[in-house]
């Protein structure tokens, strides 16, 4: 006690300033004049750690002496650097997965962020809850894509155990986690209301896979337009799809078999879509003059095929990079008493290409 005195008591007599004019006071400056190490300091002005009261006030005066400023983005990397944050997939969809990942990686590039990515494909319920009751024993923060993010189970053991969670692309269905999204029943109506603009009325659709809010809210939209249209909406031309190119096929294959096939295709995402193009393709109709087709997700996959997809562009991509931000702001929240939940709904946009053709047009080429 005598010695943090004696160093008080310092301070109170008149000296000449170590500061350099010109110049930002450094932390260690601070420290010399306070007489303890640049990490004392560091706690006190982070106010974290325990510190003597009486070192804290001997702190304080120095900073106030020198007016030194903390470096906050330097502060804010240092806390990243030891900040884990886990991506949990088991997407089906590899062009999904890969602008998930890529904005993941930006941003917990952008934030010093220490990223931990994982799969849990082939883990049953049981197997998923107890590897999340694990996983929040080691991570701040974790961010879940469709399908996990609808899992209640996983959710509860996350939240339970006091991890922030961030869900990407999925129906807010619980208070308790952020949610990063587009409006996926206005994306969908605007897309099927373009069909019918280019005069198609016999519109096939291909659901989503059934364990993901977005498929319901995708095939509510189509829905909502053609009642809107007064077109009778004709339950022969749906087929459940799962999001998968493999179920595209065998959902193309059957509505294309009908006795009125439809004069386009409505697929709730751009790896289904590519597969009705494959499949018009091999039966031998020219898409979009036989053909009109449209997607969903705008990734890689509506480029590479030919005719390159009309499609919504969700910005997978950018929703994983602001799941980071959301993550870091909670993680570095002061008061961690109250549960931060953020709803974040982010602009899509229709990507106009060449898969869709007026059918007037259709009409005129098959009567040449």
């Amino acid at each position: 006690m005598a010695g943090s005195r004696a160093k008080v008591g310092a301070l109170e007599k008149p000296r000449k300033s170590i500061r350099r004019k010109g110049r930002a006071v450094t932390i260690d400056e601070v420290a010399l004049l306070a007489g303890v190490s640049p990490m004392t300091v560091s706690r006190v002005v982070n106010s974290q750690g325990k510190v003597r009261d009486s070192t804290r006030e001997n702190v304080m005066r120095a900073v106030q002496e020198l007016g030194y400023t903390p470096n906050l983005a330097a502060s804010s990397l240092a806390t990243a650097q030891h900040t884990r944050i886990a991506l949990i997939y088991t997407n089906p969809s590899s062009a999904y997965l890969r602008e998930l990942l890529v904005g993941a990686l930006s941003g917990a590039a952008r934030t010093a962020a220490q990223l931990v990515i994982d799969t849990w494909d082939n883990l049953g319920a049981d197997e998923q809850r107890n590897a999340a009751r694990v996983l929040a024993k080691t991570v701040a923060g974790v961010i879940l894509p469709p399908p996990l993010c609808e899992s209640k189970a996983v959710i509860k053991e996350f939240v339970s155990a006091g991890v922030p969670v961030v869900a990407i692309a999925s129906g807010r269905f619980s208070n308790e986690i952020s949610c990063v999204r587009i409006d996926d029943f206005r994306a969908s109506k605007e897309i099927t209301a373009h069909l019918i603009a280019q005069g198609h009325s016999r519109i096939g659709y291909i659901k989503g896979h059934p364990n993901q809010t977005a498929s319901a809210h995708r095939y509510e939209g189509f829905q909502a337009a053609l009642s809107e249209a007064g077109i009778t909406h004709d339950e022969s031309l749906v087929e459940q799809g799962y999001y998968t190119y493999r179920s595209g096929l065998e959902a193309s294959e059957k509505m294309l078999a009908h006795r009125l096939a439809p004069t386009a295709i409505f697929a709730s995402n751009d790896d289904m879509a590519s597969a009705v193009i494959s499949v018009a393709h091999r039966k031998g109709l020219d898409v979009p003059r036989d053909l009109s087709v449209v997607g969903f997700d705008d990734t890689f996959a509506a480029t590479t095929v030919w005719p390159e997809l009309t499609t919504i562009h969700q910005p997978i991509s950018d929703m994983a990079d602001s799941a980071i931000d959301i993550l870091m702001r909670n993680i570095r929240r002061k008061d961690r008493s109250v549960r931060m939940v953020v709803d974040h709904v982010t602009p899509y946009q229709l990507v106009i290409r060449d898969s869709v053709a007026p059918l007037a047009k259709r009409k005129r080429a098959n009567k040449g």
